[in-house]
C-alpha cells in the first residue's frame, strides 16, 4: 500500500468550521484509474469513522481495503471508467493530520489543542484535494455511514461540486439513540485512568477505555436478529474467574475489540465521534419552512438503507429523499432487508454493489 499512499499539502491558513486554522496540514489519499481528458470522471469515497484511504488494493500484492468488493477493475465502482479518489479524513489518526499529529510549532502532538473538528472540515479539505488533482466537478460524491453526511456537508458547502450522489446508511443528522451510542464511547474513553487528560503514551495505552468503547460501538453496528443466526446460547468455555467470558458472542466482542485497540487514536476517536454528533444538515435552511438542500444542484442521487440499521434507521433516508425530490434531484430510494444492520454496506457484497454499480451506470 506504501508505494500508493500520498500525501496532499492542505493550504496554509486552512479555516475551520467552528474556528480555529491549520497551518501545514496534510491529506493521506488515494486514487485508482486514471482522469479522462475532460476530467469528468472523477468521483469522491469520503470514508466512515474509522476507515482509512485504502479502501481497495491496487494490484494482486496489495493489502486488501475495507471497501474491496466495491472498487476496482469491472467492480461496481469501476476503475476501468472512474478516477476514484479516497482520502483519510482530516483529523483521523490515519496519515492525515488530526489531533495525534505533531504540530508544527512545538513537535509534540495537538492533542486538545487541535481545532474543533466537523464534517464541513472533512468536506473542505477534500474538495480541495479534488482540485488539485485537477478535478473541476465531480461526477459523484459516495459516502457511507459518516462519509454519507460529510457527502451532505460537502453538498451544501459546494452545492456546484458533484453531479450525482451515492448516500448510503446515514442521514441528515444524528438520531438521539446514535448521539447517545457515541457518548458512552467517549465517555468510556475519557474515564480511562491512562487516558490521563489526553496525554496517554503506547507505554501506557487507554486500552480499557477503548475496549469498551468499541464493544459498545459493535453492539450498534450489527443487528439483534444477525447475532442470534451467528451465535449460540449455550456456553463457549469455562471462565477464567467469575463473571468472566463464557458466551460465544462475548468472545466475539473480546476478540474484535482487543484488535482495534491500538489501531486507533483515542483523542482521533474522540473528534470524529463528536464531529458526527455536530453535523446537522438541517441548520442549513434559511427557515423552517424551506428546503435545506435548496441551492444544491444535483442531477441525480442513489439513497440506501437497511431494515435492520439501528445507527442510522430508514426513516432518515426516507427524509432525505423526499428532501432531495424536492430540489428536482432524481433521487432513488432503497431500503434493503440485509441482516447485518448499519455494517451492511461492507458484508452485504451482492445488494449493494448491485445497486451501486447499476446506479453509477445510470449517469453514465
Amino acid at each position: 500500500m506504501a508505494n500508493y499512499l500520498k500525501l496532499f499539502d492542505i493550504p496554509n491558513n486552512f479555516k475551520f468550521h467552528r474556528g480555529g486554522q491549520l497551518e501545514q496540514g496534510l491529506l493521506a489519499y488515494e486514487t485508482w484509474g486514471k482522469l479522462n481528458d475532460d476530467k469528468s470522471n472523477g468521483l469522491l469515497v469520503l470514508t466512515g469513522l474509522s476507515t482509512d484511504s485504502h479502501a481497495a488494493r491496487h494490484s494482486p500484492q496489495d493489502t486488501a481495503g475495507w471497501w474491496e468488493y466495491m472498487i476496482g477493475p469491472g467492480l461496481a465502482i469501476d476503475t476501468n471508467r472512474w478516477f476514484v479518489v479516497c482520502a483519510s479524513s482530516l483529523g483521523s489518526c490515519k496519515g492525515s493530520t488530526g489531533p495525534c499529529s505533531p504540530h508544527p510549532k512545538t513537535g509534540k502532538p495537538y492533542r486538545f489543542d487541535f481545532p474543533d473538528l466537523t464534517l464541513e472540515d472533512i468536506a473542505n479539505s477534500s474538495v480541495l484535494l479534488c482540485k488539485h488533482l485537477g478535478i473541476d466537478q465531480l461526477h459523484a460524491v459516495i459516502g457511507p455511514s459518516m462519509g454519507g453526511m460529510s457527502a451532505l456537508a460537502l453538498l451544501l458547502n459546494h452545492p456546484d461540486y458533484a453531479r450525482h450522489l451515492v448516500h448510503l446508511a446515514s442521514g441528515m443528522a444524528s438520531p438521539p439513540f446514535s448521539t447517545a451510542i457515541r457518548s458512552l464511547q467517549r465517555e468510556a474513553i475519557l474515564k480511562d485512568e491512562n487516558f490521563n487528560h489526553g496525554h496517554y503514551s503506547a507505554a501506557s495505552w487507554p486500552e480499557e477505555g477503548m475496549k469498551f468503547a468499541r464493544k459498545i460501538g459493535m453492539l450498534s453496528y450489527r443487528s439483534a436478529a444477525e447475532w442470534s443466526e451467528r451465535f449460540p446460547r449455550s456456553l463457549k468455555q469455562v471462565p477464567e474467574h467469575p463473571f468472566g467470558i463464557e458466551f460465544p458472542v462475548e468472545s466475539y466482542l473480546e476478540h474484535h475489540a482487543n484488535q482495534f485497540i491500538h489501531k486507533f487514536d483515542p483523542i482521533s476517536y474522540l473528534y470524529l465521534s463528536r464531529a458526527m454528533d455536530w453535523f446537522d444538515g438541517y441548520r442549513y435552511a434559511k427557515s423552517k419552512d424551506i428546503n435545506p438542500l435548496q441551492g444544491i444542484t444535483l442531477d441525480s442521487a442513489l439513497v440506501v438503507g437497511t431494515k435492520t440499521d439501528l445507527l442510522f434507521p430508514v426513516e432518515l433516508q426516507q427524509k432525505l429523499h423526499q428532501l432531495l425530490l424536492g430540489i428536482a434531484c432524481n433521487s432513488q430510494l432503497t431500503v434493503t432487508n440485509s441482516i447485518q444492520g448499519h455494517d451492511a454496506f461492507l458484508v452485504d457484497q451482492v445488494v449493494f454493489s448491485q445497486l451501486v454499480g447499476d446506479f453509477l451506470n445510470q449517469t453514465v
